[in-house]
């Protein structure tokens, strides 16, 4: 195959490249800028010299037409406009950004302060959340990848909320990220002087991933809520670990809550159901697609606790895109992702 990557500069794209350099059906793979045309990419990046030794290309939507598949890993607010030009014309589109992700236009507008794609084109994006969308993954032509935190949350909580063993009128979701999530661009918040020995909140009760996790409550499991999520930025460099709060209906177990996950992701290779508490951490998944998930019903509150850890990187970005290309190829899942985590 040959592929294409938007966005190549980026730490979503960076990982793109890492996993499909092994990727044994991809032949090519060609770097596009919009901004540092003909630069050599190892030039840029040391850790892919005699790799990478190849030029940043001139984003062109007639070149990126004879591709198999196209990766964007741009800023929100970019494939809206760059990408409508390909769709339906050759290449499987896969965007990482979250332009595509949101069905309701004013809803993209409101969280994200941008223009909206067009909304013939949103339409025919299908959202990647892979372990519950394969069916639509499998025919389309453009893929909205979800998010970084909704996919920690959703892969969590959403066997439980279809089954109606957790009440999502009262879902509370506290989350927690590796300042990498915020990208390579500098910022005052990611100066290491104000991050290093700190913990913090940001983006109190207005994260624009709020509407994804709640649209994609009411796509997978049919129910219409409203959810409390906030998120908080942790001195390290990777990883997710979302931590959600809900009653439990009248009745549910400890053990119904563990066989609902287990029996959900028993075929799915990405998703591993943790009984131990003490061994599920960001550094166990860490440069790995996988998730790993925790539940334990507090019997004295009739809450349970669900913890869903990821790569914000790799199962959060580029190791799901990878994961959605292989099923709309019709190649194996683990395919190219097949990785231990660096637990070290």
């Amino acid at each position: 195959m040959k592929v294409g990557i938007i966005g190549a500069t980026g730490y979503g794209g960076l990982e793109l490249i890492r996993f499909l350099h092994n990727h044994p059906e991809v032949e090519k793979i060609e770097l596009f800028t919009s901004s540092e045309e003909g630069t050599i990419f190892s030039s840029k990046f040391g850790h892919l010299l005699t790799i990478h030794d190849t030029p940043l290309q001139k984003i062109e939507a007639e070149s990126l037409a004879g591709f198999d598949v196209v990766f964007t890993s741009t800023p929100s607010g970019v494939t809206s406009k760059l990408l409508p030009p390909l769709v339906d014309i050759g290449p499987k589109l896969i965007d990482l950004s979250g332009d595509y992700r949101l069905k309701d236009l004013g809803a993209y507008e409101k969280w994200y302060a941008k223009a909206p794609a067009p909304e013939s084109i949103v339409k025919k994006s299908v959202y990647g959340l892979t372990e519950w969308n394969e069916e639509n993954i499998k025919s389309a032509s453009l893929i909205a990848n979800p998010g970084c935190y909704p996919t920690a949350v959703l892969l969590s909580v959403l066997p439980l909320i279809k089954e109606r063993l957790i009440d999502p009128e009262y879902l509370v979701v506290d989350a927690k990220s590796g300042v990498s999530g915020a990208g390579n661009k500098p910022s005052q918040i990611t100066h290491y002087s104000e991050m290093n020995e700190n913990f913090s909140i940001y983006k109190v009760n207005k994260h624009q991933h709020i509407p994804e996790i709640e649209q994609a409550i009411a796509m997978f499991a049919d129910f219409e809520t409203t959810i409390t999520f906030n998120t908080h930025l942790v001195p390290m460099t990777r990883g997710i670990l979302a931590t959600s709060y809900a009653p439990v209906f009248p009745g549910v177990t400890n053990k119904q809550l563990n066989d609902c996950l287990l029996e959900t992701y028993k075929s799915h290779p990405f998703v591993r159901v943790v009984q131990d508490v003490s061994s599920i951490g960001t550094n166990r998944v860490k440069g790995s697609n996988y998730c790993d998930i925790f539940v334990q019903l507090d019997e004295r509150t009739n809450r349970a606790t669900i913890v869903g850890v990821i790569d914000n990187l790799v199962k959060g970005a580029a190791g799901q895109a990878i994961q959605n290309m292989n099923v709309q190829l019709d190649l194996p899942q683990k395919l190219g992702l097949d990785v231990v985590p660096l637990f070290i």
